[in-house]
């Protein structure tokens, strides 16, 4: 069932193919036969009720250095001239990013956007975590600092991030005997306006921080994403290392959790973390590890995606 595709994505020549998932689902498209047509978020545009998109047709190729073919520029009528559009650019969860999903809500599920865009803004990935603070370490929000020393006081060793950054930037471990925390709460103050996250630092990190993949709300595939010695952060983008791992009772049961959720938000590709027994985030908006999954010989999760709209497509038109 060829589909035309739109991919909503970062500039296509500076990704990392090696790791990338959105190239990793754009490859399966095309090996699908579906037609795929590239705009990054700045080209997307409202004229009257036509949501329109500037950009090019796409081929792509895994060879690092020569990914991508550009071709055909062109504006797009997304809500009459594709099947489905894939939102992949990467956050920060700004308001660019928020505007992108009030503008591809008015095409969707006409047009079938992946992620559901409402759901997207309705479901930050540091916030609406806390729907399950039960499977959670110990978590609060705040601005106030006074707020954070308690906090300390009470949990001794604690994270410090925030609300809505990604990729493990300005992740801050503080110790109880840290004297530095009235000062990282002060510059977290001056660079964001918005509240920011304080957590119990779990030492299990050390062994790895569990990025889980979900499918239409079912495991597809998971990586453990190992930090390197001396670091916090496990985050493959700040030199973690992913390895292979097996899911644990405990990881069973939080995806039984949330999985329905996810399921009945339209949230077809998600990606969770966990770190020991402890659900820490819910990746809404461009989740990342499945060449990882696929590379250790676990399940082609681009090909379940894929599966999983055209599924989703095919129930539309019928």
């Amino acid at each position: 069932m060829p589909l035309k595709i739109a991919a909503q994505m970062d500039p296509i020549e500076r990704i990392d193919i090696r790791g990338d998932s959105t190239f990793a689902i754009l490859l399966e498209a095309q090996r699908r036969g579906h037609e795929i047509f590239y705009y990054t978020p700045p080209n997307l545009a409202l004229n009257g009720a036509r949501l329109l998109a500037r950009g090019h047709s796409l081929m792509v190729k895994d060879q690092d250095g020569d990914h991508y073919k550009l071709s055909d520029p062109r504006v797009v009528d997304l809500g009459k001239e594709v099947d489905v559009v894939l939102l992949r650019q990467d956050p920060p969860f700004d308001m660019a990013y928020i505007t992108t999903t009030h503008l591809l809500e008015r095409i969707h599920p006409d047009t079938l956007v992946v992620n559901d865009p409402a759901q997207v803004r309705n479901a930050p990935e540091k916030l609406w975590v806390l729907d399950f603070l039960d499977l959670m370490p110990p978590t609060m929000v705040t601005r106030q600092l006074d707020d954070v020393l308690a906090f300390r006081a009470t949990h001794k060793d604690i994270i410090i991030k925030p609300l809505y950054g990604n990729g493990g930037a300005a992740v801050f471990r503080i110790k109880p005997e840290d004297s530095n925390l009235s000062s990282l709460v002060e510059l977290f103050q001056t660079v964001f306006r918005e509240p920011f996250m304080v957590q119990e630092y779990r030492p299990e990190v050390t062994l790895g921080d569990k990025r889980i993949i979900l499918v239409d709300g079912e495991v597809a595939g998971a990586i453990n994403r190992v930090p390197q010695q001396g670091e916090t952060r496990s985050n493959l983008h700040v030199g973690g290392t992913a390895r292979e791992v097996a899911l644990t009772a405990r990881d069973k049961e939080i995806c039984a959790r949330l999985g329905p959720e996810l399921k009945r938000r339209g949230l077809i590709f998600t990606g969770i973390d966990v770190i020991g027994p402890y659900l820490t985030e819910i990746n809404v908006t461009s989740p990342t590890g499945i060449r990882q999954v696929k590379a250790f010989g676990g399940n082609d999760v681009a090909a379940m995606i894929w599966d999983a709209i055209e599924q989703k497509v095919s129930g539309k038109r019928a």
